[in-house]
């Protein structure tokens, strides 16, 4: 069955930098899309970024445009997450998403158990 791992998520201060990963496995990683979703207390899932099966085609949320860059590595199964200049309102729990399709536009159907990325000094 689907298999997805989020690491790498901890405290930082504001304007540092983290790098989530995301380790899949029991599917054919390279054929579908990927994504990040946050949630911060009391607030909606939002996405984040998402990645085409082949990574030629990223998008983001505006709120992160600039700062932070989706990428995979089809050969290790992997998605990255590289967060820089980070800030308080980044603050949420970080979910990696499988899409149901090899395009950005999702559906995403298929979560991790997220990790805890806390902005703050």
């Amino acid at each position: 069955q689907v298999q997805l791992v989020e690491s790498g998520g901890g405290l930082v201060q504001p304007g540092g930098s983290l790098r989530l990963s995301c380790t899949a496995s029991g599917f054919i990683f390279s054929r579908y899309s990927m994504s990040w979703y946050r949630q911060a207390t009391g607030k909606e899932r939002e996405l984040v970024a998402a990645i085409s099966s082949g990574g030629a085609i990223t998008k983001y949320v505006d709120s992160v445009k600039g700062r932070f860059t989706i990428s995979r590595d089809n050969a290790k199964n992997m998605a990255y997450l590289q967060m820089n200049s980070l800030k308080p309102e980044d603050t949420a729990v970080y979910y990696c998403a499988k899409g149901n399709t090899a395009f950005t536009s999702g559906p995403f159907g298929s979560w991790g158990q997220g990790t805890q990325v806390t902005v703050s000094s």
